[in-house]
């Protein structure tokens, strides 16, 4: 696991390594991707380094996706966008181990096809119950745990 002080996304928050930089405020960061999906693909972070989105804080939920919210209009706005994507990756397929949201502009037919893997529906109603079961009881659990 990397240490704040090797990690490239908390490096870029202190000005140690540029990036291009589209919004800053003393919470967050937002800077252009260096391999967009399409341009105008921005990431956001949080100037805290938080690994996943279950470590940012609560507090903190609600206004750093705020901050997406009007990156998403931004984004859309500034590129003649249709829409956009918003994701986020918690530990697989993460590059860096920063929380960070990914804002794409997107259009019709730009050739992103959904999600980047297979999908595969339920094998009948005893999966699908079963796993909706353990999701629930989950929730339950973390509700409780506060």
């Amino acid at each position: 696991m990397e240490t704040m002080a090797e990690c490239l996304f908390c490096r870029i928050a202190a000005g140690e390594v540029a990036a291009p930089i589209v919004y800053e405020d003393g919470e967050c960061l937002a800077f252009l991707d260096h391999r967009p999906l399409f341009p105008g693909h921005v990431l956001l972070i949080p100037r805290r380094h938080y690994e996943t989105l279950p470590d940012l804080p609560a507090t903190d939920v609600g206004p750093f996706f705020a901050t997406a919210q009007v990156l998403c209009r931004a984004v859309e706005e500034a590129m003649q966008a249709e829409g956009s994507l918003v994701a986020i990756n918690n530990r697989v397929s993460q590059s860096v181990p920063h929380l960070h949201v990914h804002i794409v502009p997107r259009r019709r037919k730009d050739g992103l096809r959904g999600f980047f893997w297979p999908r595969r529906p339920y094998r009948d109603d005893a999966e699908t119950e079963s796993v909706r079961a353990a999701v629930h009881e989950a929730i339950e659990r973390l509700r409780k745990s506060k």
